[in-house]
C-alpha cells in the first residue's frame, strides 16, 4: 500500500502533467511557494469559486456580493491589529539553517499524540466490531485518557505563553518536549522571535513622497470598510450578509506542502452582520450550513471534522475550523468565526464615522455583531483534487488514473470525440460541439485511438465521453461513457444537454 508522503507526490506530479497547477516563472526556476493554475486548473478553480457563490450570494436572498480592492489605506491594518499583532513566531534550527514557525512545530508533535489515540481507537473498533462504542471508549481508555492529558497539558502552556507573548517559554517548551528539527534531527534551536506576515509596498510618484501601504493579507476588512455602503445603497436589513472572493497575501515562514500554503492565494469570505445577542445562533447555524456545502459535493462526511479554538482570537467569542482529511493529515479547510462587534467598532473609533445601525424593529442603534465564514480556495482545491485522484486497476489488468472529480466541478463536463478523422464524423462532431458548448465546457480531441482519448479525459476528470461513429450519420445517435464506472449507453443526439444537465447536479445533502 502506498505511503501519504508518495501519494502526495503522486497528487502533485499529476497536477503538473496535465495542466492544473504549474510552478511559477518555472523557466527561471520557480518561485517559493508561488503557483500558477494551467488550463485545466483554471477551470477547476473558477467552478468552485462559482459554486461556493451561487451557494452564499445567488441562494440567498440577504447576501450580496463586493469586490473591494487589493489595495487599502494604511489606517485599515492600524484598525484591525494586522500592524501591530499579525505575526507568527519564528524559531530557525542552528544547524540545518532551516526556518519554521514554532507553533507548528508543537501542532505537528501534538498530531502525533493524536495519531496515537486514533491507532488505540481503530484496533478497539477491529476487536469489537459493530459493539464498539468509541465515544465510551475514548472516555474511558487509560492510554486514551493519558495521551489527551498530555495534549489537553500542551495546549494550555503553548496559548498561555503566547498570551502572555513569553517567547522563552514557547522555546523552553520545544526543547522539553524535544522537538527535532524534521531536515536535520538536531534540537539545536534559535530564540523565539516574532514575524510580521504582511507585505509592504510603496505609493506614489517618488520615493521620498511615497506612502507605506499593504498587499492586503486578508479580504474581510475590504468587506467591514464598505460595510455602510453596502447597508445603505442596497437598503439591508439586519441580518445580512457581505461575501467577496479575491487575492490575498501573506510572507509566510515556512510555506509548504504544494498550493496548501502560499504567499499569494485566494480567500471565499462572507461576513453575516446580526444583532448582539443573536450571534451564536447564528455561528452554530453557519457551521452547520458550511459542513452542508463539503458534504454537497458528494465527499464523505469521515474527510472532515470540526475543530473548536483552544485559544480565541482577541476579537472573537467563538471560532470553529472545518478541517479536511489532506494526504499530510487533518488541516484546516474554513473557519467559522463569531467575531463580536470588534471589526466595525474598531473601523469606527479610527475612522471617526459612524457605522451604527438603525434597527427599526427594536427603535435603537447599535454596532452589529458579525459571523465570518472564511474558505481558502486553493486550499479546496487541494483537497477536492486529493480526495478525486484514483489509480485503479481493470478486469482486463490494465491501469488506469482517473480524477472522479463532481460533476459539477468538473474542467470539461463533456468530451467530443469523433472515432475516426473522416467519412464525415469531425464535422458531425463539431455540430454537437457547436451545440453543447452554448452550456457547458467541452472539450474536442481527434488525435490518438479512442482508448487513450478516454483515459487522457479520465486523468483531467471529464465526467463524460461522446463518441460519434458511423451510426451517428445514420440515426443521430451516439454512445456517452460515464467516467467512473466506464459504461456506455446509446443516447440521442437532441437529448445531450438535457441529460448531461441533469448529471452533473450536486449532491443534496
Amino acid at each position: 500500500m502506498i505511503n501519504q508522503e508518495e501519494f502526495f507526490k503522486k497528487i502533485t506530479s499529476h497536477a503538473k502533467e496535465y495542466g492544473f497547477v504549474f510552478p511559477s516563472s518555472e523557466i527561471y526556476d520557480g518561485l517559493s511557494a508561488v503557483y500558477d493554475y494551467g488550463q485545466n486548473g483554471v477551470e477547476l478553480k473558477n467552478n468552485i469559486r462559482q459554486y461556493w457563490w451561487k451557494s452564499m450570494v445567488q441562494y440567498h436572498e440577504n447576501i450580496v456580493g463586493v469586490d473591494a480592492a487589493i489595495f487599502m489605506h494604511p489606517t485599515t491594518w492600524k484598525a484591525s491589529g494586522h500592524v501591530d499583532a499579525f505575526s507568527d513566531p519564528l524559531i530557525d534550527n542552528k544547524d540545518s539553517k532551516k526556518r519554521y514557525r514554532a507553533d507548528v512545530l508543537v501542532e505537528d508533535f501534538i498530531a502525533k499524540i493524536e495519531g496515537k489515540i486514533d491507532k488505540e481507537v481503530a484496533k478497539a473498533q477491529k476487536r469489537f466490531g459493530d459493539a464498539f462504542d468509541e465515544a465510551q471508549f475514548r472516555a474511558t481508555n487509560q492510554r486514551v485518557l493519558d495521551n489527551q492529558e498530555k495534549i489537553n497539558a500542551i495546549n494550555k502552556r503553548f496559548y498561555k505563553a503566547l498570551d502572555q507573548n513569553d517567547l522563552a517559554d514557547v522555546k523552553l517548551l520545544i526543547e522539553e518536549l524535544e522537538i527535532a528539527c524534521p531536515v536535520s534531527g538536531s534540537r539545536n534551536w534559535t530564540e523565539v522571535r516574532h514575524f510580521n506576515l504582511m507585505f509592504s509596498t510603496k505609493m506614489g510618484s517618488t520615493a521620498d513622497g511615497a506612502n507605506e501601504i499593504f498587499l492586503r493579507p486578508e479580504t474581510a476588512q475590504g468587506i467591514f470598510v464598505n460595510y455602510l455602503n453596502v447597508q445603505k445603497t442596497g437598503r439591508m436589513k439586519l441580518p445580512f450578509g457581505i461575501a467577496q472572493t479575491g487575492k490575498a497575501f501573506r510572507n509566510e515562514i515556512v510555506a509548504r506542502q504544494f498550493i496548501f500554503r502560499m504567499r499569494e492565494f485566494e480567500q471565499m469570505e462572507m461576513q453575516f452582520f446580526v444583532r448582539p445577542g443573536d450571534e451564536k445562533q447564528w455561528y452554530e447555524y453557519w457551521k452547520a450550513e458550511r459542513m452542508n456545502w463539503m458534504l454537497s459535493l458528494g465527499i464523505p462526511t469521515e474527510k472532515f471534522r470540526f475543530h473548536a479554538h483552544e485559544k480565541l482570537a482577541h476579537y472573537a467569542n467563538a471560532a470553529a475550523d472545518i478541517e479536511f482529511e489532506f494526504p499530510f493529515g487533518f488541516k484546516e479547510l474554513e473557519g467559522i468565526h463569531s467575531r463580536t462587534d470588534f471589526d466595525l467598532g474598531a473601523h469606527q473609533k479610527f475612522s471617526n464615522k459612524k457605522l451604527q445601525y438603525f434597527d427599526p424593529d427594536t427603535n435603537e442603534s447599535y454596532i452589529p455583531y458579525v459571523v465570518e465564514t472564511s474558505i481558502g480556495l486553493d486550499r479546496m482545491f487541494l483537497a477536492v483534487l486529493s480526495y478525486a485522484y484514483n489509480e485503479e486497476k481493470l478486469e482486463d489488468g490494465s491501469e488506469r488514473v482517473v480524477l472522479k472529480l463532481p460533476a459539477v466541478l468538473a474542467p470539461y463536463k463533456a468530451a467530443i470525440l469523433p472515432l475516426m478523422k473522416k467519412d464525415g464524423l469531425p464535422e458531425k462532431a463539431r455540430e454537437i460541439l457547436a451545440d453543447l458548448r452554448e452550456d457547458f465546457m467541452c472539450h474536442y480531441e481527434e488525435k490518438d485511438a479512442i482508448g487513450k482519448r478516454y483515459r487522457r479525459h479520465d486523468a483531467i476528470g471529464t465526467p463524460y465521453c461522446i463518441t460519434i461513429d458511423h451510426q451517428s450519420l445514420e440515426d443521430n445517435t451516439v454512445t456517452m461513457r460515464e467516467r467512473d464506472s466506464m459504461q456506455q449507453e446509446r443516447v440521442k443526439i437532441d437529448e445531450l444537454a438535457a441529460i448531461i444537465r441533469k448529471k452533473i447536479k450536486p449532491v443534496k445533502v
